[in-house]
């Protein structure tokens, strides 16, 4: 595997749950068709934070952006089909571990309290009791599950030291607040699907993950992309998508001449999600700002959705209408953006050898279901060729071996 090519180039992937990595496949699809000279199977480093760590370590390990589009939203075509059902599977065990520390909690508290009642508050000392709150409401170990069964395919690994690219996922460290890249230099003995895992577990959703007796939790916590990764790495152009962007309920409106959606509507989850949004959104335009000062050699090129995008942020992942209908816009969105922003992405992808591909771009006829469509016939095709070809080999060897029975027969 080499990596002192010039120049260098790498993909650096945020988070979102299993809607952001929707659009960034659509997203994805679209660059791929659409950007002469970068490979997204043949990059210099792949960045993946919490779901973009999915996409990285497919792309790392050989998979094409259309085989992740297969997995992911068109799932009944996949050899391996995601299921968002498996990240939303209660957390029993996490539930009566938790539940087991009550009564000894519930003794130490009672016994603080009766040592000095009229001195003692009374719900300081049965503060203790919240820790046995659990700390995540669902069990993201069906992630390992999922992902091994991937990763055993042919010509896949589920280790950092043997995939095609290197890697880097990203989680948080509980105690320490640092941010951790699996894969790096003494990071990358750890199982790819557990470094996903560990990425991804969403604190308050998905309990911490211990790798090597340390806790890790997800790593858009300390930062959005992690690109600086990739620059660290020497890559000298990074191009970035991040699907988390907070949610501009009137301008949605205005554009749409709909009736303006009040978030608050939406109950808790859904101002947390905003909450969310809002923070690490400030956060990465802070970081993009540094990387101008601090890696002036190299381009950093964002791609995300806009902030009147309804669907990004509403959409159902469970429906499979939904999904494909959120990938095909994500596809489209990219191709219009390449086009608006063609004047200042040009002269700084030029400079690494990559061009914007204006044809495809100015192509009516393109859309993301079509290019599926006509995937899925080419490989419908590809496989009963293969299924021709096999029979007809069966049937050379059915009759070379009553040859030879003829042969032994009359000797």
């Amino acid at each position: 595997m080499s990596t002192d090519r010039q120049p260098r180039m790498a993909l650096a992937l945020a988070g979102g749950g299993p809607l952001g990595a929707i659009y960034e496949i659509g997203t994805l699809m679209a660059l791929s068709e659409a950007l002469d000279g970068f490979d997204f199977n043949d990059l210099d480093a792949y960045v993946g934070v919490s779901a973009g760590s999915f996409i990285a370590a497919g792309l790392a390990n050989g998979l094409s952006p259309a085989y992740l589009y297969r997995m992911f939203i068109d799932s009944d075509s996949a050899e391996v089909p995601f299921e968002p059902e498996m990240l939303l599977r209660p957390a029993f065990e996490e539930y009566s571990q938790r539940a087991a520390t009550v009564p000894s909690l519930l003794v130490e508290s009672l016994r603080e309290y009766f040592r000095n009642p009229l001195r003692r508050n009374f719900l300081a000392s049965f503060q203790r009791l919240s820790r046995a709150i659990p700390t995540g409401v669902f069990n993201n170990a069906g992630i390992d599950d999922f992902l091994s069964r991937l990763f055993s395919l042919p010509g896949l690994s589920n280790d950092f030291r043997q995939v095609r690219k290197p890697l880097f996922l990203v989680a948080t460290d509980l105690d320490s607040g640092t941010s951790v890249a699996f894969g790096g230099k003494g990071f990358d003995h750890v199982p790819i699907a557990t470094a996903i895992r560990a990425s991804a577990a969403l604190p308050g959703l998905y309990p911490p993950v211990e790798i090597d007796g340390r806790w890790y939790v997800d790593g858009a916590l300390k930062k959005t992309l992690h690109a600086s990764v990739a620059l660290k790495a020497g890559a000298r152009l990074v191009l970035c998508i991040n699907p988390l962007v907070p949610f501009d309920a009137k301008h949605a409106s205005h554009e749409r001449h709909l009736k303006q959606r009040k978030l608050v509507d939406g109950g808790l989850p859904v101002v947390l999600a905003q909450t969310f949004r809002a923070i690490i959104h400030s956060r990465m335009k802070t970081g993009l700002a540094k990387y101008d000062i601090e890696y002036k050699d190299a381009d950093v090129i964002l791609f995300e959705p806009g902030r009147d995008d309804a669907d990004m942020f509403f959409t159902n992942i469970f429906s499979y209408a939904d999904r494909k209908r959120l990938s095909e816009q994500a596809y489209r969105k990219t191709r219009e953006e390449l086009l608006r922003r063609h004047d200042e992405l040009a002269p700084k992808l030029a400079r690494h050898g990559v061009r914007i591909n204006l044809r495809v771009l100015t192509d009516p006829h393109r859309s993301l279901a079509r290019r599926m469509g006509h995937l899925k016939r080419q490989r419908a095709r590809t496989m009963g060729l293969t299924a021709l070809r096999l029979s007809d080999t069966l049937d050379d060897l059915a009759r070379a071996v009553r040859r030879m029975q003829g042969r032994a027969r009359a000797a």
